[in-house]
């Protein structure tokens, strides 16, 4: 344990999880890079739970495995906080408060068949998020550039992610090109001891299980589609959609197209995970059982990822071989990062005044010590201000 990683007596430890990973449950808008930006400054840089470099190969492990990556370093860091109580608890309080919003909402659209308009308020919102991850950004960078070597890779994963390939193939390349540059002396010296890393022979069976289900539906056969997508799913909500759609649409036919891309848009504006999506899928097949349990399908492998996982990151951490992995993979995930943030920016700063309040929350963010939520209040408060006096004029 480090300097900056204070110890606290359990109960303490487990009530600050639970605390602060609800909040972050009902304000954590924006999708998983603002949910890591947030994290980052709750919990490095006011709480000094772990330090920048401890929260990198965290953030490193969940772009390994598959499922959403937010969560799992939601789940990571309550493990490292509390234990295995903090583990459950960190994923529970910030999944269940989108849980209840996402279902909340569909049954809203299941009484009138459409979904609310949220324009007003993420109008103010998505500038703000946008200068919260910006400053973590930045922040992570200083620790994730090493030298020349990791600055190129991280330059060079931001310009991939424009490409044909994929996020995972970006990261492991990375981690390999700076396991093997860093590491080359020793590979021409002895023979390299190589890390096997679990294959994904777990994927297979769970895709058995559900290639031949009936199109009746069933609340058992729901649970084990998502369970299926949630063990084997890397990438953005992108990714997730297409997998909905090739199941719930196109095989089994539980879901129209307009359902589906309803229920990715709830997802994308409510506060917590993108995946409760399967929340409002879930509500709509089989109402609040349905719901449950799509929710704890989609969720429950990241849970069992994260335990697996969470205490060999030390031990790679000090291995040179899987050390100098991590960083490759670290500032890959930074250069991924920083490309989201670029698409997102596009959408969100689309006016002057987005503009102005985008600079204006960087600069506050920088210069004083001021807890993002309070900025992502203000922002809600004045997009709606904004566009209520310009639908005035």
């Amino acid at each position: 344990m480090t300097e900056r990683e204070l110890p606290a007596p359990p109960e303490t430890a487990l009530g600050e999880v639970a605390r602060l990973f609800l909040r972050l449950g009902f304000t954590a808008f924006g999708g998983p890079a603002a949910h890591i930006a947030m994290m980052r400054e709750e919990i490095v840089k006011q709480r000094k739970w772990i330090d920048d470099q401890r929260f990198l190969d965290l953030l490193g492990a969940t772009n390994l495995i598959p499922g959403p990556n937010s969560t799992e370093l939601a789940i990571h860091l309550g493990y490292v906080r509390a234990g295995w109580r903090g583990l459950i608890v960190a994923g529970v309080c910030f999944i269940g408060p989108a849980m209840l919003i996402v279902m909340a909402l569909a049954a809203l659209y299941v009484q009138y068949g459409t979904t609310p308009a949220a324009g007003w308020l993420l109008y103010g919102i998505t500038p703000v998020i946008m200068a919260i991850i910006l400053q973590a950004l930045w922040g992570l960078t200083k620790t994730a550039v090493k030298g020349p070597l990791t600055a190129i890779v991280g330059v060079a994963a931001l310009a991939l992610y424009f490409t044909v390939f994929g996020n995972i193939a970006i990261l492991l390349a990375s981690g390999l090109v700076v396991m093997l540059v860093v590491n080359a002396r020793r590979l021409l010296q002895a023979n390299a001891a190589w890390l096997v890393l679990p294959g994904a022979g777990s994927s297979s069976f769970l895709t058995s299980l559900t290639n031949n289900v009936v199109e009746n539906f069933s609340l058992w056969q729901l649970f084990l589609q998502f369970l299926k997508i949630g063990s084997v799913l890397y990438g953005s909500g992108y990714v997730l959609l297409a997998f909905l759609r090739a199941d719930f649409v196109e095989r089994l036919g539980w879901l129209t197209d307009q359902q589906l891309l309803d229920a990715i848009a709830i997802g994308q504006f409510t506060p917590g995970p993108v995946f409760t999506t399967a929340t409002f899928i879930g509500y709509i097949l089989g109402g609040v059982p349905g719901a449950v349990v799509a929710t704890v399908g989609i969720f429950l492998p990241s849970f069992i990822f994260v335990a697996i996982s969470n205490p060999i990151i030390p031990r790679l951490r000090n291995s040179p071989w899987a050390g100098a992995l991590l960083d490759g993979v670290n500032v890959a995930s930074l250069g991924l990062m920083a490309a989201v943030s670029w698409e997102l920016g596009r959408a969100s700063i689309i006016d002057p005044f987005t503009a102005v309040l985008a600079i204006a929350s960087l600069f506050i963010l920088l210069r004083f010590k001021i807890n993002s939520v309070w900025l992502i209040i203000g922002g809600a408060v004045l997009g709606v201000g904004y566009q209520w006096l310009v639908g005035m004029g």
